[in-house]
This record gives C-alpha cells, sequence and structure tokens, in this order.
C-alpha cells in the first residue's frame, strides 16, 4: 500500500533521511521508532508531501506520489500529530468536517459522517459537536483529532507521536482504543514514537531509526529476542528493565 523507495532527505548538505526502503501492507500498523534527530518526523512527512524527498520516491497504491498534487494526496491520507492543530475559532463538529468539506461532499453528508465518527471517538455528538476545542480535556481533544483524520474515510493515517501529551492513564486508554479501531476499520498506519513501550504495544513490525536509516525492521517479539544492532537491544533493554523492576517490587510486596 506504501512503499519507500531509495528515500533520502538533505538539509544543508546534512543528510537526515539516508536511502530509505520500506513496504507497509493494507491494514498493517507500521512504527518508526527513534531517538529525537533520528530522521522519523521527516520520513513520515515525506509521505504525505509536506516535506519533498531530496531523492528516491513515495508510491501509494503503486502510483508515485510526487504525480499527484499535494492538496489531492493530503486529502486522502489522514494526518494527526501531538498538538491535535484543532482551529479554536471552530467547533468540534466543524473541525471535523474540514476535509469533505473542502471535497465538496453536501451537508446532510458531512453531518452524518461527523456524527458518525464521534460516536466511534466514544464522544456523544449531541453533547460534543457543538463544544469548542477549548471545552474539552486533552483525551477528548485528541479523540476529535483522530476523528478529523478519518473523516474523509481515509484508508491511510500518519501519527506523530499523538498520545505523548498526555497523562499515562488517558494515554494507556487511548492506545488501547486506537488499537481495537485500526484493527476493526482495516486502516493502514504509519506512527511515529521515541516511546518503545507505546511501539512494542501497537506495531505489527517496528522499524528503528538512527542517523536517518533503519537500523532494523521487524515485529516487536522479533525485535525484543534478536537485536540486530546495539541501538536496538538498548531500546528494547529499557522495557525489560523496567519490567525487571516492577516484578522486583511486586515480590517484595507479596513477601
Amino acid at each position: 500500500m506504501i512503499e519507500l523507495h531509495d528515500l533520502s532527505k538533505t538539509y544543508d548538505d546534512v543528510k537526515v533521511v539516508d536511502r530509505l526502503d520500506l513496504q507497509i501492507e493494507k491494514g498493517e500498523l507500521v512504527v518508526l521508532l527513534g531517538g529525537s534527530g533520528c530522521g522519523k518526523t521527516t520520513t513520515l512527512k515525506m509521505v504525505n508531501r509536506l516535506v519533498e524527498p531530496s531523492s528516491g520516491s513515495v508510491t501509494i497504491d503503486g502510483r508515485p506520489t510526487a504525480e499527484l498534487p499535494p492538496h489531492e494526496l493530503r486529502r486522502r491520507i489522514g494526518y494527526c500529530f501531538q498538538q491535535v492543530g484543532l482551529f479554536p475559532h471552530m467547533t468540534v463538529g466543524e473541525n471535523v468536517a474540514i476535509t469533505p468539506r473542502l471535497l465538496g461532499w453536501q451537508g446532510h453528508k458531512i453531518a452524518a459522517r461527523v456524527d458518525e465518527l464521534l460516536a466511534v471517538m466514544e464522544l456523544e455528538p449531541s453533547q460534543f459537536r457543538d463544544r469548542r476545542p477549548s471545552q474539552l480535556s486533552g483525551g477528548q481533544a485528541q479523540r476529535v483529532g483522530l476523528a478529523r483524520a478519518l473523516a474523509a474515510q481515509a484508508e491511510i493515517l500518519l501519527l506523530d507521536e499523538p498520545f505523548g501529551a498526555l497523562d499515562p492513564i488517558i494515554r494507556d486508554r487511548l492506545q488501547t482504543f486506537f488499537r481495537d479501531l485500526c484493527r476493526r476499520l482495516g486502516l493502514t498506519v504509519l506512527f511515529v514514537t521515541h516511546d518503545m513501550v507505546e511501539a512494542l504495544l501497537l506495531a505489527d513490525r517496528i522499524a528503528v531509526m538512527g542517523d536517518g536509516r533503519f537500523l532494523q525492521i521487524g515485529p516487536p517479539a522479533e525485535l525484543l529476542s534478536k537485536p540486530a544492532h546495539p541501538i536496538v537491544a538498548e531500546l528494547m533493554s529499557t522495557p525489560r528493565r523496567h519490567a525487571g523492576i516492577v516484578d522486583d517490587l511486586l515480590e517484595r510486596t507479596d513477601g
């Protein structure tokens, strides 16, 4: 569904993304994992041409994205990021309806789609449709952001640290909710995070990045059991170490 071919990006003679190759199947959730500055957000933005590649290409359903006008491409792809970016002067319903309106959907179809998505996000339409973003909690705003990303019936989602600013309890709930939603709707997702536990919980496959390159790509269990690079091993050791600390605490409590 999404393919990166020899994809690179250079800024001021510094190569921040270096000859990436990746194929994401329909309905697959792939996580780009790595520390700050490793190139994962730049890679994500090259998929919908918010950043233009210096070389290489991206194809969606076999068609190079360079052949599509950027605005048309972006209307086909849902995009959600950590800051959510809801327009404060618009209601929740108006925020969700932005892309369908740009696509020329009829009013009744837009209204039905807004209510459908708010319900899917467990936000009762009659209670939330006419609220302003300032009247939402962080978790509610993030759900509205996801609804907006899905509004035009996009089959592809790009997400950049979408849950990073949330408190741990809300974050855990939304991660579980989001994974179930992706499976239910058969969405194809490219998801950026620096959080190892989030990657392990959500991904079908994880692509670990370092210095603009893929260090290892594979299912979570494979990266945990057979890390192929020292950076991958270090990343995977963190959740193991945390789990060990929790086990020790539980043993002391039981004792």
